[in-house]
């Protein structure tokens, strides 16, 4: 889980209300669901369905580039909260 208020974007637009949450398998780290509640949810969702539908890890997110700065990110840090750990948590 991220929340909106470490995305740079966010703080810039003063948008920090909300999170990113994804639900990866302990064992296979495959995708399960994803929950996105903030500025431009309905936007960034897409990211996570092509990855569920081709069956991909959190890492497979982790570590696709999103540009800064912009909400998208928040989507990546929450991939990396899945694993390591998120960057500006």
């Amino acid at each position: 889980k991220f929340s909106f208020m470490g995305n740079g974007r966010a703080k810039a637009v003063f948008q920090g209300d909300g999170f990113v949450k994804i639900l990866a398998d302990k064992e296979t780290d495959r995708i399960l669901g994803v929950h996105i509640i903030g500025p431009g949810a309905g936007d960034l969702i897409h990211e996570a369905c092509v990855a569920m539908e081709f069956g991909a890890a959190a890492e497979d997110l982790a570590r696709t580039c999103h540009a800064h700065p912009t909400f998208s990110e928040a989507v990546r840090e929450a991939a990396l909260a899945c694993g390591d750990g998120a960057i500006h948590a």
